[in-house]
């Protein structure tokens, strides 16, 4: 099959105050070109292994999925089953599978936290392109140096 036949998928949530899957659309757009992207917005962060495993079934190489999480005790539940979730369709399909997560207490103040969002949502799109297109040894040359997304990298320990 070429590259015509050949998919990426984003799932995002509506729930989400950042439009997440919009970065992450515009990186793989420009990093895997020749791919078709298939979009997939759901209400929340438990909506995301069904729909996850539903776009892999569809074929796409790998898949990454943008969730929002509240400041609640509820909402930190709802992402610890997500999460299980979304680690069993990555199991049970082989596909790969990149779970993006804001925590909405990860910052005080809205503009800090939007810019968290869209930095963790590009690096981690363009981690997504890597892999899908040079396989599992992509990020070696990156491991042990404490890089974050999202975040400045803090650096390996010497």
């Amino acid at each position: 099959m070429g590259a015509e036949g050949k998919c990426v998928g984003i799932v995002d949530t509506t729930f989400s105050r950042v439009d997440m899957g919009s970065v992450a659309e515009e990186v793989l757009s420009r990093d895997l070109p020749g791919y078709r992207i298939l979009r997939y917005t759901v209400p929340g962060i438990k909506d995301l292994p069904g729909a996850a495993k539903r776009i892999a079934d569809l074929g796409c190489d790998g898949i990454i999925t943008l969730g929002w999480v509240g400041k609640e005790a509820v909402d930190k539940y709802s992402y610890i089953a997500s999460s299980i979730g979304l680690i069993l369709v990555e199991i049970l399909t082989g596909k790969i599978l990149i779970d993006v997560t804001v925590h909405e207490d990860e910052a005080e103040a809205e503009e800090d936290l939007k810019e968290i969002a869209v930095k963790r949502a590009r690096d981690h799109a363009r981690n997504l392109a890597l892999l899908v297109r040079e396989g599992f040894t992509a990020l070696r040359k990156q491991a042990g140096m404490g890089v974050r997304q999202g975040r400045p990298s803090v650096g390996p320990i010497l």
